[in-house]
């Protein structure tokens, strides 16, 4: 009997070529993850719209896994009094949890909707699939930097750069004193690079870990 969870058609790549199952990317990894906003190896999806972008960071900003990865960081915050003003105890964790759903849903509508709209980016994820890891690894790093345009052009990334800037910005609303200073700033927006960089490494080379490790379909 087969599989009733398998998609009815290969996924192909520009040329019409079966995309390998090494960089085909799912739509949630391990079951939790949401990764809706990656681009198999090879393949050439639909061009963005407006709507498109909106449906997406909506998915991703009240995903349910969203709130599982903002409660263990708004409890990680608590615990190390990231921000003392804040309080500690159930009245901390609270500040940090609703304060850090902003961030990340001010930073999610902005990168993948808002600002990719306005400027024609498009900031999805194009895994790479295949070579060395360094080679991978690098060009993970290097999307930080670089989106495509519409066209399917590269293009530097000023929505997503753009969004973490804004995000910070706004964020100076709803912190409180002592917490909005430029190194505070700094060290958030650094934080959230850092954070991308780190999704997107396990994005590109979880077909290869579903694969070669938990031996399983991607």
């Amino acid at each position: 009997m087969s599989d009733s969870s398998d998609p009815p058609t290969k996924k192909l790549d520009e040329n019409g070529k079966p995309v390998s199952r090494a960089g085909q990317q799912p739509k949630r990894i391990l079951g939790l993850m949401p990764n809706y906003r990656s681009v198999s190896s090879g393949t050439t999806p639909p061009k963005p719209t407006f709507k498109h972008n909106f449906v997406i960071a909506t998915h991703q900003s009240f995903d349910y896994s969203s709130f599982i990865f903002l409660g263990i960081t708004s409890l990680s915050a608590e615990g190390i009094d990231s921000h003392p003003a804040l309080g500690k105890g159930v009245g901390g964790f609270w500040g940090y949890t609703w304060r850090g759903f902003l961030d990340k849903t001010d930073g999610t509508y902005l990168g993948a909707w808002l600002l990719p709209s306005i400027l024609h980016e498009d900031t999805r994820y194009y895994a790479m699939g295949e070579g060395s890891k360094w080679k991978r690894a690098g060009y993970v790093i290097s999307r930080q930097a670089v989106a495509r345009t519409y066209g399917g052009h590269q293009t530097p990334n000023i929505a997503g750069l753009g969004a973490k800037v804004l995000t910070q910005v706004i964020s100076r609303n709803y912190y409180p004193a002592g917490s909005t200073d430029f190194g505070t700033l700094a060290t958030k927006f650094g934080y959230a690079m850092a954070r991308d960089i780190g999704f997107t490494m396990f994005r590109e080379f979880y077909p290869d870990i579903a694969i070669h490790v938990l031996h399983r379909k991607p």
